[in-house]
């Protein structure tokens, strides 16, 4: 009987494969039927990462992947198995301490997820069991169990609505852990359930739920329910998003709801949003990586040469085998190749110090800690919202000072998002007031002005059709989170959409029939009405282009001049039409719909077409105009990042008039830049489109490239014209050029399009799909040079944009916080991308490239040494340095004050490179990772350790240094050269440091304290462990001798005199410029500035000249 009614119910469709089916409350269908457990996953949600049994295996093969990490792990093996030069230890305990630090960090952000995630695994939930409530842990509950949640209760998993405590069977919930919207919505349940209300009632129930697999879309949910009762038919209802309650969001006005639960754990809505951000990588670790691979090659070749010099040295048989130290039987024996590759690992040991493991984790360290500086920014916090910035990943830190394109949203973006009522159009006429909605509430300055007059039906019909065609729910006064206004100090206004209560001014009672929702597609939406004299009416309000098509063409023009014009004022403006029914017509909509909600497969098309057939043969009633303001400093902001060098997008939704008329106002467009319009009024709906568009892009691409001479002297981030030209265009036209067809002459569209806006200094895309708003960032952000993109936006409609930017910005705004959270960054206001981007931005990027600059210096002064001692010691891979040494160079003597350095620094003040943009210009194009400040830097670690060493090797051509004729040996002159090497970097340190601060000075001479104390403990102790004790009173014994200190001083000095003389001729040059004390650092890679574009050229830039800066 059962499969009959089942067959009866869903005649002429296939069950769909990816349906579930739910019992509700485990009960068979028939009681002679036993249950079968369903097989569907837990409650448990896991956003964590490792357990406590594969966190160590997962983790190490995690860190193994990085080239880095790997490198040294084959190096201790080596060390290991080959009798090498060195103990395993010295290449051993740093990869150690990486790994261990690492481990720990990455171990203390999974426990705090464990922590997170049994919050919720363990809260208690009331499950419905045997007509009782039953106390469980959320994390034990099944799909199919029935789920009490009361007031201000947030719903332990993805919840079918079937009773709440309201008679109307209606509940409101907020969504803000899921997509940030505070305003309510308004839920109902199934329509035969509604009377279940006690946990007896509701436990008696027998049905079935068929419904679609898990999908991550918060906004679509298809399925059915079937309830059976005793000796009668079977009863399908349909179910959409409006009965599903999801997880994560918070009962609100409503005492009790019960509900089955469909999705549980990990299935969930909210579960499977939160999965599969992908991992974006900077310009600095690609830098690292080049840099890297020079290094290594660095490496071979010094074993290389040394493994072949060996050789060359060993083929005098005095050499080869000397009569102090004849060769075993063994060594005879051993295959010449196979020593020759013993000794090329041993090389390979002996200078793997050349490779800075270290850098890894103070570069992780780095960016942890300093994003901290950004949520602790008070100017970036809004006593509004009272919020600040907020760092959702601190590995783009440094990306922030290297952005080319800013892709931005208009509507909560570059505008508040607050609606403000300014006029509507009856008929062709004007009526003007001051309505508003601030805080949330209605507000009125006064009598409706009005200019002309329609007839008092045509009034009254545009009123009721406000009234009436709205999401506005009326409640008791109480305490609420949504957007509010007051009726009369009774009644609430609880609304879905932030600009409805500024058009809603009462109601009347009708019977409402059907609502037709508003959705991006149809962009307006519908209700169905019978008044209180039995007449059927629809109302329809949306957009102007999707009103227009649809009512009588003869009554369009005298509305079309009006919204044309309060678009051209930068107003959002609605149409409002209306279409009388017959009760025949009403039967037939009705009935399709019902059946249209009932399909489990294409639902959405199905409702579409009824939607599209329903709202046709309308008539225009008016229009209204409502404006939303720009936020404060938003035009401030668009001028300093243009004169940043950065080209700024707008990517909205929004009509182009309407767009047009905010960058006007935000001073994207000056009125001085001529605009190239590509949108649909352009090239026209005749079949002859694609050839207009042909000639209109080929047109544009002649004037802005063509005909421009070439630009001499490689300027960069510029725009190299002498007009500035603007590009506008709309969705329409862009689908057209990305899909061209591939048989038509204009294939090429993408690439002439892609060349014009790269000569814009600012685009207007309007009308844009999310998916088209990706779609512009991917083809910018994949140009040639792979140009550093941002996008900013505050709406769910900015994710796909945000995730695909290299950085992804959101606001905190009226449109909820999917964006927000989806992004790298989040701060309150636009305005407070300036400080983000031209300070803190700047600041970190010149931190993290003089970080890495640094560490490949050090190494390299550190390694070049002890190369050149093997061209005195036989190439026998004799270490010039002590195990001791070795191990804790990077680790302890100079990892601090880079450190301190690469937090605290600013070589320019923060406020003046708030003020002057065209200082961000300076460190564009990843300049202080170049080539050029590279070789820079390596040069540099050259010559001072060619220094380190012919300086201590021409003190020791003395035989005798003290005063009672004793030598001093190798390890004397080993740890001469490593105390002159351990203060000039950390000297040099010193010279760069601009922003001086208790801490720089503590960490940078208590490195040096430490290095002098260690080195007089390690060697004045007889340590156990220890076979050879060579160290044994070496350091204090050094010091005795005044030629040591005379030559430590010396060294130190004739090392840092290139820098030393740099800052004094810059200093000279200077002040023969300007009369004005002022300090400023030589960075070697930053850029000239001439004529407010900038050149490619390695001198100091003069702009910078006028900025002065105190040492503190």
């Amino acid at each position: 009987m059962l499969r009959r009614s089942l067959s009866r119910l869903c005649a002429g469709e296939e069950k769909r494969v990816g349906t579930r089916t739910v019992v509700v409350g485990h009960r068979p269908v028939l009681e002679t039927d036993a249950y079968v457990a369903q097989k569907f996953c837990d409650n448990r949600i896991v956003s964590s990462k490792y357990t406590l049994w594969n966190f160590l295996p997962k983790n190490l093969f995690e860190q193994f992947r990085r080239i880095a990490n790997f490198y040294f792990l084959i190096i201790f093996l080596v060390q290991v198995i080959v009798d090498t030069p060195t103990s395993p230890v010295t290449s051993g305990l740093p990869l150690f301490f990486v790994i261990t630090v690492t481990a720990i960090k990455q171990g203390y952000e999974d426990w705090l997820r464990h922590r997170a995630d049994n919050e919720v695994n363990k809260s208690n939930v009331f499950i419905v069991e045997n007509a009782k409530q039953v106390q469980k842990e959320s994390e034990k509950i099944k799909v199919g169990d029935i789920v009490e949640v009361k007031a201000d209760e947030t719903f332990p998993c993805d919840l079918i609505f079937l009773a709440s405590s309201s008679i109307d069977g209606t509940c409101y919930v907020t969504t803000a852990s899921l997509d940030g919207e505070s305003n309510f919505k308004t839920h109902y349940a199934v329509r035969d359930t509604t009377v279940l209300c006690t946990d007896e009632a509701i436990d008696a129930l027998t049905a079935t739920i068929e419904c679609e697999q898990p999908q991550p879309d918060l906004y679509k949910f298809v399925g059915r329910i079937i309830i059976y009762r005793s000796n009668q038919e079977p009863i399908a209802r349909s179910l959409g998003p409006e009965n599903l309650l999801l997880k994560g969001a918070t009962l609100k006005n409503t005492k009790k709801i019960y509900g089955v639960a469909v999705y549980t754990g990990m299935e969930t809505k909210m579960a499977l949003n939160y999965q599969g951000k992908s991992q974006k990588r900077s310009a600095v670790e690609k830098s690292i990586n080049a840099f890297l691979i020079v290094y290594l090659c660095i490496l071979l070749s010094k074993a290389t040469v040394c493994t072949t010099l060996k050789y060359v040295w060993q083929s005098n048989p005095f050499n080869d085998e000397p009569w102090y130290n004849e060769k075993t039987k063994k060594e005879r024996e051993t295959f010449k190749v196979l020593r020759m590759f013993t000794d090329f690992l041993s090389f390979m040991v002996l200078f793997n110090f050349i490779i800075p493991v270290s850098m890894y984790v103070t570069v992780e360290m780095q960016k942890f800690l300093g994003s901290f500086f950004i949520s602790w920014d008070k100017e970036m916090y809004d006593e509004e919202i009272k919020e600040g910035a907020l760092v959702n990943t601190s590995d783009l830190n440094e990306e922030l000072g290297q952005v080319e394109y800013v892709f931005t949203d208009k509507t909560g973006t570059l505008t508040e998002n607050s609606m403000e009522f300014i006029e509507c159009c009856i008929d062709g006429h004007k009526y003007k007031d001051c309505i508003s909605e601030v805080d949330g509430f209605s507000q009125t300055d006064g009598p409706l002005k009005y200019y002309g007059k329609a007839e008092k039906s045509r009034e009254e019909l545009f009123l009721r059709a406000l009234c009436l065609c709205h999401t506005v729910q009326i409640k008791e006064a109480d305490q609420v989170d949504g957007l509010i206004g007051h009726a009369e100090c009774k009644c609430t206004y609880i609304s879905s959409s932030p600009d409805e209560i500024a058009l809603v001014k009462g109601a009347e009672k009708y019977q409402l029939l059907h609502v037709l929702n508003f959705d991006p597609v149809r962009r307006r939406m519908s209700v169905i009405v019978r008044t209180s004299t039995g007449k059927l009416l629809l109302f329809c309000k949306g957009a102007d282009s999707s009103i227009f098509p649809r009512v009588q063409q003869e009554e369009i023009q005298q509305t079309k001049v009006h919204v044309d014009r309060n678009a051209m004022d930068g107003y959002r403006t609605l149409c409002v039409a209306f279409r009388e029914l017959t009760q025949k017509e009403y039967d037939k909509i009705d009935r399709q719909l019902n059946e249209a909600k009932m399909a489990l497969q294409d639902r959405e098309e199905k409702m579409a077409k009824v939607f599209e057939d329903t709202e046709a043969d309308m008539h225009l009633i008016g229009a209204t105009a409502v404006e939303d303001r720009l936020q404060e400093q938003s035009a401030e902001t668009i001028e300093a990042l243009h004169a940043a060098g950065m080209k700024v997008w707008v990517l909205t939704g929004d009509k182009m008039e309407t767009a047009k008329s905010t960058c006007y106002a935000c001073r994207l467009f000056q009125t001085s830049t001529e605009l190239l319009e590509l949108t649909a009024k352009m090239v026209g709906e005749s079949e002859r489109k694609e050839d207009r568009l042909h000639e209109l892009l080929m047109e544009y691409h002649k004037k802005l490239i063509q005909d421009v001479p070439k630009n001499r002297g490689g300027l960069k981030r510029s725009w190299t014209l002498s007009q500035e030209y603007g590009l506008i265009i709309d969705g329409s036209t862009l689908s057209l050029i990305l899909n061209s067809s591939q048989d038509s002459s204009s294939s090429n569209y993408k690439n002439i399009f892609l060349q014009i806006c790269l000569k814009c200094t600012a685009v207007l895309c309007c009308r844009m799909a999310p998916l088209q708003k990706a779609q512009i960032v991917r083809m910018v952000k994949n140009t040639k040079g792979s140009p550093i993109t941002l996008s900013i936006g505050d709406g769910a409609n900015d994710v796909s944009m945000i995730l695909e930017a290299h950085v992804g910005i959101g606001i905190k705004g009226k449109e909820g916080r999917q964006a927000s959270r989806n992004s790298d960054y989040a701060v309150p206001k636009f305005k407070h991308l300036r400080k983000l981007l031209l300070a803190h931005g700047h600041l970190y990027y010149v931190r993290i490239a003089h970080l890495v600059q640094y560490f490949f210096y050090k190494n390299l002064c550190f390694i070049l040494p002890q190369f050149l001692y093997q061209f005195f010691c036989g190439f026998s891979q004799q270490p010039l340095y002590d195990a001791a040494y070795l191990t804790m160079y990077n680790i302890c003597f100079t990892s601090l004050p880079i450190l301190a350095y690469s937090l605290l620094e600013q070589h320019i003040n923060i406020d003046t490179l708030t003020s002057d943009p065209q200082l961000y210009m300076k460190v564009s194009d990843n300049a202080m990772l170049q080539w050029r400040p590279f070789l820079y830097w390596t040069f540099l670690g050259a010559f001072e350790g060619l220094v380190f060493f012919f300086g201590v090797y021409f003190l020791f051509q003395n035989s005798s240094l003290e005063d009672n004729g004793k030598v001093f040996g190798n390890w004397t002159f080993g740890t001469i050269v490593f105390t002159v090497l351990v203060f000039t970097v950390t000297l040099k340190l010193a010279l760069d440091t601009r922003f001086w601060t208790w801490m720089n000075h503590f960490v940078i001479w208590g490195s040096l304290a430490f290095y002098v104390f260690f080195s007089f403990f390690w060697g004045g102790v007889i340590w156990p462990f220890l076979k050879q004790q060579r160290m044994y009173f070496v350091f204090a014994h050094m010091l005795t001798s005044v030629s040591t200190w005379l030559a430590i001083i010396l060294l130190i000095f004739i090392s840092l005199f290139p820098e030393i003389l740099l800052i004094v001729l810059k200093n000279i040059k200077e002040k023969n410029h300007q009369t004005g004390p002022f300090d400023l650092p030589m960075l070697v890679s930053y850029k000239r500035i001439e004529n407010g574009y900038v050149k490619t050229e390695d001198a100091v830039t003069n702009l910078a000249e006028r900025y002065p800066l105190g040492i503190l």
